[in-house]
């Protein structure tokens, strides 16, 4: 009876449906736009000694800056998903723009060390599936046949998801001599809001735990070498879940309404990159990042009433690499242009595809620019476009209620693109 009940809230909870709920705009759920000029050089800053953007990459940068600042700013996100199906053409119906906070401080201590915070979103996705989207799944829609599905088992197809994830990340920096310095500090991620609906039931929660990162950065004449790394921390997140129909929980085909707990696995980050001053107006950047995805396997929801798990469920994601490239361009002194391009790899195959987190490989293209208006204040912005390979799925493996995730109640051709606009505004003093 266990396995059935969890077998039967899986359609509701969906592997990644818990974590995978704001806006995706790297590989997996994943957001590394971490600060505007991130944006504009599409991520390729873990090397780079000049910009005080850098520092949310590579907090070590901190050390080659002989002032203190702040950067204040905000990035503003518009996601595209749609999914063709046998029921036609969808569109997810998530918010038309979301707006998150890219802020970050360095305190110059003395001619040694420094002291940072930076507060950013790094993860996050948002998908709304309006019912009927896939038909075997539909709450409104008829049963096919064949094959024949039990008309007592709860056929959960995704709807709304939601996540908003904070990381407040306190970090010190040590400039060990001209050409090195090293930087060592906290990952505290804060998931103020994580929402899942369905045409079964629903399930909201929050959480908070810590993570840390250590990196370095490396400047000998024209070129400069960076080195970052983020650990994983799992979140274990408390909130509610209400099933949707009260017959199928009277005839035990779903668990009562009560409390429930997760642990959600966030993967580590690692970057290297290379960064190469052709002059004092030109200079390319080349970096390489992985993120382990493969630590985002397992989610087990237990019900806190009783202490039985309601729902196991196997995502077996793989580790991801990223590729980009970053230009910085001074027109004139004041006045300086970025371009950027990123490659993101997806860790999720075919074998567990969600429809909550519809991932695929991605190309992301990236323009921005920066003027010193005087007086250490200077105005930040940066354009990104995000579009992910289209991705189709026609799976082996046959729906017969239970876990969706991976089956072929998910056929459909899927497409993702987005826009990102960030703004900021910096003082050094």
């Amino acid at each position: 009876m266990k396995q059935q009940i969890a077998r039967a809230i899986a359609t509701a909870i969906a592997a990644g449906g818990f974590v995978a709920a704001g806006q995706s705009l790297a590989a997996g759920f994943s957001l590394p736009e971490a600060s505007t000029a991130g944006i504009g050089l599409a991520n390729a800053l873990v090397a780079n000694p000049e910009e005080i953007g850098a520092f949310a990459y590579n907090p070590a940068a901190m050390g080659f800056h002989d002032t203190s600042s702040v950067s204040l700013g905000a990035l503003l996100i518009n996601p595209n998903f749609s999914v063709r199906t046998a029921s036609g053409q969808h569109d997810s119906q998530g918010a038309d723009w979301t707006a998150t906070p890219i802020i970050q401080a360095a305190l110059r201590i003395n001619e040694d060390w420094r002291i940072g915070l930076g507060i950013t979103a790094p993860f996050g996705l948002e998908t709304r599936w309006a019912d009927g989207t896939f038909p075997v799944l539909s709450g409104t829609a008829r049963i096919p046949a064949p094959p024949p599905l039990d008309p007592n088992v709860p056929r959960g197809q995704p709807t709304a998801s939601k996540l908003e994830i904070l990381d407040v990340s306190p970090t010190v920096a040590y400039r060990v001599n001209d050409n090195l310095s090293l930087s060592g500090g906290l990952d505290i991620y804060w998931v103020k809001n994580a929402q899942l609906d369905s045409t079964a039931g629903r399930l909201s929660g929050d959480g908070a735990d810590l993570g840390f990162n250590l990196s370095a950065l490396y400047r000998y004449e024209a070129w400069s070498f960076g080195a970052a790394f983020r650990s994983g921390a799992t979140v274990g997140l408390s909130g509610e879940y209400q099933p949707l129909s009260r017959t199928l929980v009277a005839i035990g085909r779903l668990p009562p309404g009560q409390n429930a707990k997760v642990d959600v696995d966030l993967p580590w980050r690692l970057q290297l990159g290379a960064r190469y001053a052709f002059s004092d107006a030109l200079a390319v950047e080349l970096d390489w990042s992985r993120t382990g995805w493969s630590a985002f396997s397992t989610l087990k929801v237990d019900g806190t009433r009783t202490g039985e798990t309601i729902f196991t469920d196997t995502n077996d994601w793989k580790d991801s690499n990223a590729y980009r490239l970053g230009v910085t361009y001074h027109v004139l002194p004041e006045t300086q242009l970025r371009f950027g391009y990123s490659y993101d790899e997806t860790g999720q195959d075919d074998a567990h595809f969600s429809a909550r987190v519809p991932d695929n490989d991605r190309h992301l293209f990236g323009i921005g620019v920066a003027h010193l208006l005087g007086d250490g204040l200077s105005i930040e912005a940066g354009y990104m476009y995000v579009k992910a390979n289209d991705r189709t799925i026609r799976s082996s493996t046959p729906y017969r209620g239970g876990d969706v995730n991976g089956t072929d109640a998910l056929d459909g051709d899927y497409e993702m693109d987005a826009h990102l606009i960030g703004l900021g505004i910096v003082k050094v003093f």
